[in-house]
């Protein structure tokens, strides 16, 4: 398998698997210390990790009260291999208790673009995600500030994370779309009639939570708890009673399969889909070394068209539950 991927047409190629960081900050338990954090990434990049993903609201609150920044854990951790990775964030949301905000007026945009230079201490921000569909503001609107920023040198393209169809070619007309990000893994497939249009206009389909929130690495169980505080995975219906049965029959397949093809369950899951279509990137997030190592791996292993399409037969029988926050 090519170990690299084009990001659409910017010219841009990452490695085939990339980093999602929100983990190091946000919504899976207590933030990780700084300076650990900062090790981990730079470990990551040791590791063969090209492609870092954050985004403005990412944030935690660490043991002393502060906040931790996910941007500036990454900026701090590449800062001096800059012009060797591709660092993509977002912007337009914010987190409250109520859900999530969204706003991605141009002047909101203006102004989190430079907080997002700012934080990862660079210059341009290689990839950057209008993180959800704002109601209130055109795709053309949207479109037409991001060309303001590639021509200012800020950013060196653009993407679209959550889109639709209709959005997105509205989007792309003004300002061509680089890559989309969407949840994408086997507990949730409901984006894949997109394919057929990131095909025709020649962008990237990254792919978050592309483990089902961690639940398809097969490391948890129904008596698996989480942090009601700090950690989303503590409502997400695929860790009830419930969720982990209904799964049951394709945990099972990806144990044998993983037995045969020397690969953790993890790893197929996310071989599924690199196998599937050159153009799909995960990007899976973890904390922990091995586990770093183990997605990465995950682009060596590899499943026939006849093996994917047994998985899908599989999945298209199963019903599901599936939630996660992004």
């Amino acid at each position: 398998m090519n170990n690299k991927r084009k990001l659409g047409q910017s010219g841009i190629e990452v490695t085939a698997v990339g980093l999602g960081c929100m983990g190091f900050s946000h919504a899976y338990g207590a933030p990780t210390e700084k300076p650990e954090a900062v090790a981990m990434l730079r470990s990551a990049y040791s590791m063969g990790y090209d492609f870092f993903d954050t985004a403005e609201c990412y944030t935690g609150i660490n043991a002393d009260g502060s906040t931790s920044y996910n941007e500036e854990l990454v900026g701090e951790a590449l800062k001096d291999v800059r012009e060797h990775v591709t660092i993509a964030t977002k912007f337009g949301v914010t987190h409250s208790r109520s859900g999530l905000l969204m706003d991605s007026s141009p002047e909101t945009i203006k102004k989190s673009v430079e907080g997002s230079l700012r934080r990862l201490g660079t210059d341009v921000i290689d990839l950057y995600y209008q993180h959800r569909i704002d109601p209130k503001v055109e795709p053309e609107t949207v479109a037409e500030v991001m060309k303001e920023l590639i021509r200012e040198g800020k950013i060196r393209s653009w993407g679209i994370s959550e889109t639709t169809e209709e959005y997105l070619r509205r989007a792309h007309a003004v300002c061509p779309v680089t890559a989309i990000q969407n949840r994408y893994s086997m507990l949730a497939r409901e984006h894949e009639p997109l394919f057929a249009v990131l095909e025709e206009l020649g962008i990237a389909f990254v792919a978050f939570s592309p483990m089902g929130n961690g639940f398809l690495t097969g490391k948890y169980n129904a008596a698996s708890t989480f942090d009601k505080e700090t950690d989303f995975r503590s409502f997400m219906p695929q860790y009830t009673p419930e969720g982990f049965k209904a799964a049951g029959e394709l945990m099972r397949f990806l144990d044998e399969m993983g037995r045969k093809k020397n690969a953790t369950s993890g790893q197929l899951s996310l071989a599924w889909m690199l196998c599937k279509k050159p153009y799909i990137i995960p990007i899976p997030g973890s904390r922990k070394e091995e586990r770093l190592k183990e997605n990465l791996g995950s682009k060596d292993v590899v499943l026939t068209k006849e093996e994917i399409e047994q998985i899908d037969g599989m999945l298209d029988k199963m019903k599901l539950p599936v939630y996660g926050q992004h």
